[in-house]
């Protein structure tokens, strides 16, 4: 905006200098233009009815010397014609620059004729009259006359306005160019405030005001902004203290279920192990109650572990693993050993916390499991540059719909809905994708082009002289 400004200056500055000097120039040369017309013809009329039809040389000769005689000092220099005689005097530029279509204008036409012509000296006027017949019947008399006149003290006076156009011109720009910037700041700076606002807003300062100067429309704008400014400030703090709420009552659901699941899973399990003592309708019985009390507590703890992420009381213990060990034991742990196949290179090692390292493993192996098809695959390679390791879980099933993707790690949320009454709780990836991210990685979720899904976490490796340092004393 400032370039469009100080543009606009310039070009109206120099437009406005331009269009002065054009027409001072014109209206110069054409007032003396018709002065030297006028000057000639009023020559030609006193003079040529003085002498009789110019039919030899020494007339003509006399003609044009009688014409140029009282104007040597303005240079003058005329060309007399008749038929094939011709006769110059005066010491003005030379006769050559009388052009073949003026002679051809002035012999033809009962008018005077004129123009400008550039020589080597400057420019030059050439005016060209012919003599016609007075009386009864008016004709051409076949006498021309020419003058030539230097126009030196014209292209003089143009010199002396260009210089006074550029005198004027060069303080006028300046001028223009300075008020412009100074409009262009003053509407500029209400436009990086609220830039600047914009921005410390973004990053998190919805305390963010103008200042309401005026009442134009960009005090308007300010006005308006302020007003957005505190309605998103009271929203996002209103959303806050609820989020908060919701937060403290999933971590007091869950810590006050746990005593009476407790309770119900020892009950269960001592049911689940006299069930086969029962009739069928009741050891099917017994078994849903300890499959959905299992789920349950399942559900507490994982809302336990999310509530731990939100409070900010989740402590990192990190060790340093050979992480191929560590996922064969995951997976032995569980059972999975000979449903899984794996690429587990030996001599991997990097510093995580192995108790969430294993729930990342089992969640995302559980989760091609049970909602992918065979084979399952976990593959475990070192990463160059960024110096890391990359865990890779991909298997055959039908993939995860497109539209689900960017959910994949948001609580609650479930792919299918077929998946909505299994026994997932909706938060396995959300723990997944904080273990992750409190161990500084990343967890990506893609349909591969040949078929299933393959989820790749990518966790950073400490450096060797970390090695044994609990995590405060690295931060």
């Amino acid at each position: 905006m400032v370039l469009a400004f100080a543009l606009v200056a310039v070009v109206s500055a120099l437009g406005t200098g331009a269009l002065t000097f054009r027409e001072a120039r014109n209206g110069l040369l054409q007032r003396s233009q018709d002065g030297v017309v006028d000057q000639f013809r009023d020559e030609v009329g006193q003079v040529v009815p003085g002498f009789a039809t110019p039919a030899d040389q020494d007339t003509l000769t006399e003609l044009a010397s009688r014409l140029v005689s009282g104007h040597r000092a303005q240079s003058w220099r005329v060309v007399a014609t008749y038929g094939a005689l011709r006769a110059d005097a005066g010491s003005g530029p030379a006769p050559e620059l009388i052009g073949r279509e003026l002679r051809g204008r002035v012999e033809t036409h009962s008018v005077a004729v004129f123009q400008r012509v550039r020589a080597r000296s400057g420019t030059v006027l050439v005016v060209g009259l012919p003599v016609t017949y007075a009386g009864g019947s008016r004709g051409l008399s076949g006498l021309s006359v020419y003058l030539i006149v230097p126009q030196s003290g014209e292209e003089a006076y143009v010199a002396a306005l260009v210089s006074a156009v550029e005198r004027a011109a060069l303080p006028s720009l300046g001028l223009a160019v300075l008020l412009a910037l100074l409009l262009a700041r003053g509407v500029l700076r209400p436009v990086r405030e609220l830039r600047g606002a914009q921005r410390r807003m973004a990053e998190g300062d919805l305390g963010t005001r103008l200042r309401v100067q005026g009442s134009d429309e960009l005090a308007g704008l300010a006005g308006a902004f302020n007003e957005t400014a505190a309605a998103l400030e009271k929203s996002v703090a209103e959303l806050r203290r609820m989020e908060a709420r919701a937060r403290r009552f999933a971590a007091d659901v869950s810590h006050e279920l746990r005593t009476p699941l407790a309770a119900m899973t020892a009950v269960t399990d001592v049911l689940a192990e006299e069930a086969p003592r029962f009739d069928e309708d009741t050891a099917d019985a017994v078994r849903l109650v300890t499959e959905e009390t299992m789920r349950l507590a399942r559900l507490v703890e994982d809302l336990m572990e999310i509530s731990r992420f939100d409070a900010g009381a989740v402590e990192l213990h990190a060790d340093d693993l050979d992480l191929a060990e560590s996922v064969r034991r995951t997976l032995s742990t569980r059972g999975w050993t000979g449903r899984v196949e794996t690429e587990l290179p030996a001599g991997v090692r990097a510093r995580v916390d192995p108790r969430r390292l294993d729930v990342v493993v089992a969640n995302l192996v559980g989760n091609a499991l049970k909602h992918g098809a065979a084979p399952v695959r976990l593959a475990l390679r070192p990463l160059p540059s960024p110096r890391g390791v990359e865990i890779e879980v991909s298997d055959r099933g039908p993939g995860v719909p497109e539209a689900a993707l960017p959910h994949l790690f948001d609580r609650f949320f479930k792919a299918g809905a077929a998946r909505t009454r299994s026994e997932s709780s909706g938060l396995g990836l959300a723990i997944t994708h904080e273990n992750v991210r409190l161990h500084g990685g990343d967890v990506t979720a893609a349909n591969r082009p040949d078929g299933g899904a393959v989820f790749t976490v990518r966790l950073p490796l400490a450096p060797p002289e970390d090695a044994g340092k609990t995590p405060e004393a690295r931060a």
